[in-house]
Formats: C-alpha cells, sequence, structure tokens
C-alpha cells in the first residue's frame, strides 16, 4: 500500500448529509444550556463553522448569533491560528452561556486559541478527529486525523476517481 497525500483519503459530505449531522448536534445540545438548559447565543467559527451554527441556532431556536473569524489553513496546509475577527465582547464575557461551533475540530489549533478567549463556553463540532478531540466537548462523528474533509461548499458535481483501481 503507497502512502497517501492527507486529501487522497477523502471523506466527501453532501448538503444533506450535513444538515442531518448539524441537526444531530442541535440534539445532542438541546437542554444543556447553563440557563435552564437555553444558550444565550451560538458563535460560528469562520468559514466553516457558519452552516452548522445557523442550523444548530435554529434546531435550538437561539435567535443571538455571532461570528469569530479564525485563520489556521492556507489551501490544505495548516499553519498558526490568528483571530481576525472578534465577536461582540459584551455578548462573549468568558464564554458563559456562549455555544461555540465549528464543522470540524483538526488538529485542535483553532479551538485551543478560541478556547483561551472564552475558557466557559460549550464547544461543540459536527466531526472531530482525534488530535483535536480534548478541545470539543460535543461533536457527532470522529474521522481518523489522515481522513481529508471535503465538505459540499468545497465541492463541484464532477466525476470523482475511486479511491481503488480505475478498471
Amino acid at each position: 500500500m503507497t502512502d497517501r497525500l492527507p486529501h487522497e483519503k477523502g471523506f466527501h459530505v453532501s448538503w444533506d448529509q450535513l444538515h442531518r449531522d448539524a441537526r444531530a448536534l442541535a440534539w445532542r445540545l438541546d437542554g444543556k444550556g447553563p440557563n435552564e438548559g437555553q444558550w444565550k447565543a451560538v458563535v460560528g467559527i469562520t468559514r466553516g463553522g457558519l452552516v452548522p451554527a445557523m442550523i444548530v441556532s435554529r434546531e435550538l431556536d437561539i435567535r443571538v448569533v455571532d461570528t469569530i473569524s479564525v485563520k489556521s489553513y492556507s489551501h490544505q496546509d495548516q499553519r498558526e491560528a490568528v483571530v481576525t475577527k472578534s465577536p461582540q465582547a459584551e455578548l462573549m464575557g468568558d464564554g458563559t452561556g456562549i455555544l461555540i461551533v465549528d464543522d470540524l475540530v483538526d488538529s485542535g489549533k483553532t479551538l485551543e486559541l478560541v478556547r483561551k478567549l472564552y475558557p466557559k463556553a460549550q464547544f461543540a463540532t459536527v466531526y472531530a478527529k482525534p488530535k483535536g478531540k480534548p478541545m470539543v466537548d460535543t461533536y457527532v462523528t470522529e474521522v481518523s486525523q489522515d481522513t481529508w474533509i471535503f465538505f459540499p461548499w468545497d465541492m463541484a458535481l464532477q466525476y470523482v476517481q475511486p479511491f481503488r483501481g480505475t478498471d
């Protein structure tokens, strides 16, 4: 067996699958907020966390939604995480009652940075890899560290080469 590049062991997620998985994430978080089971706000980590955050906020009827922008990837290369846009400071405080949502925890560097800023927030992702799992409180699906997840916003409708063989 030959060594593969990270993107060659792909897990392709359709819009339908992402929607189902984000709803499953909402179900796991339902009633778990600190204020009689309710969350004060949802904060999506951009860009990947925007769609799951919207679905979770809809499912849990959370009307306050904000974003934090963290850049840690350039194409398929990971870099040091940097906050490029913060949510409203008066909303966030230390994170108490805040649900922070992302699509994926990979190495955990993004969530580690955001957790330092908001240590009492609840961190939830749709997908989790082993290295990043300690940084997330709730997730739906674990995938291996060497799997590259192709999200629907990264895809186009076209032929895809099979994982093994071409005959």
